[in-house]
């Protein structure tokens, strides 16, 4: 088992901004708030980590919407942790919200994205490992 802290159900994990033209809004980002980049392999393409000046890790992720991310809506996209993906996107239909991209694996972890009732989107996500118990 990793020695890693799993983070707790309900915290933000990640924030992501997916866009059709991601090289121009990652120089954006850059530019405006001064954060590093580094690149993330995707195969035939990079997406990018961007890291605040003097951090190690980075603090988002510009990507681009193509392939497998053709439909995550073009705005930045909080990751809240949750026990199970999959339970929770049931949840998200039966409490009047909709599912915008169904559950599927990403780098060892689990995430969906939904829209709530008044339409705001985020993401739901199961990391690598799961969450961390209560004590």
């Amino acid at each position: 088992m990793s020695d890693e802290p799993r983070p707790a159900i309900g915290t933000i994990a990640w924030t992501d901004l997916t866009v059709p033209h991601a090289e121009p809004i990652r120089d954006f980002y850059r530019e405006v708030t001064g954060w590093q980049t580094a690149p993330v392999e995707m195969g035939d393409y990079e997406d990018w980590c961007m890291i605040p000046v003097g951090a190690e890790n980075p603090t988002a992720g510009i990507c681009h919407a193509i392939g497998s991310n053709a439909d995550v809506p073009p705005q930045w996209l909080i990751y809240i942790v949750v026990e199970d993906v999959d339970a929770s996107a049931r949840k998200v239909h039966v409490l009047g919200g909709e599912v915008v991209v169904e559950p599927r694996d990403m780098g060892g972890g689990r995430f969906c994205v939904i829209r709530d009732p008044a339409g705001a989107v985020c993401a739901l996500y199961t990391p690598p490992g799961g969450v961390a118990t209560g004590a």
